[in-house]
């Protein structure tokens, strides 16, 4: 069995980790282990969640990576609103795909550390759940969910759905359905459309969960 962790930015990205992620894997000799981003440590408290500077990733990631020197370390970031001291955060290819390439490959060189797969999620954790918007059918009414199906088929995938602060996947969702819960829902919508929906539907989160299996070969 191969170990595999994964830093993540918060609670949310913790569940679909464990819910989902986890049994996908454990199925081909994979054991993933989220780790959650600490923002502020404290004398006697860690403080877990977000994350607001790319130099505490950068030294959270680079402690973890160090600590597993014969395993492999991995992130689950959302591109959205990524911290401007990000390396190459700045860049503006037209193709989402090659600008989010860039910008992965520019933080694992900064990172420099062999066993790091830094990897973001477009544009956020939530664009992955319009890969099936009739699961929204759990949590609300049809003319809710008719609106999700209209946002996805304006997109071409849901990972091109935009961050703007109006606009993104968290932000649209929110707007539609007041109470929604990110981890409460989140978990519930994914675990119906099933990781194979999610998959078919989102290339560059296709291409990270592809590269994670090779490590197992």
């Amino acid at each position: 069995m191969k170990n595999v962790y994964i830093y993540c930015e918060g609670p949310t990205e913790e569940s679909f980790i464990n819910e989902i992620i986890y049994p996908y894997f454990f199925n081909i000799g994979i054991a993933v282990y989220p780790i959650v981003c600490t923002t502020k440590r404290t004398a006697s408290k860690k403080y877990k969640g977000g994350v607001s500077d790319y130099n505490k990733i950068k030294r959270e990631l680079t402690v973890l990576c160090k600590s597993h020197p014969n395993e492999h370390v991995t992130t689950m970031f959302d591109y959205y609103a990524m911290p401007e001291n990000t390396p190459e955060i700045g860049l503006h290819d037209p193709d989402i795909y090659e600008r989010i390439g860039k910008i992965e490959a520019a933080v694992n060189r900064d990172i420099g550390q062999a066993n790091c797969m830094f990897h973001f999620m477009l544009h956020e954790f939530e664009g992955i759940l319009f890969s099936n918007p009739e699961s929204f059918e759990l949590i609300a009414e049809a003319d809710v969910v008719n609106k999700i199906r209209e946002i996805r088929e304006s997109y071409p995938t849901p990972e091109h759905i935009n961050n703007s602060p109006e606009t993104a996947p968290s932000k649209r969702l929110e707007k539609l359905i007041p109470n929604y819960a990110k981890i409460k829902n989140g978990t519930l919508i994914s675990k119906d459309m099933g990781i194979d929906k999610i998959l078919a539907e989102c290339p560059h989160f296709r291409e990270w969960v592809e590269q994670i299996s090779r490590l197992g070969a």
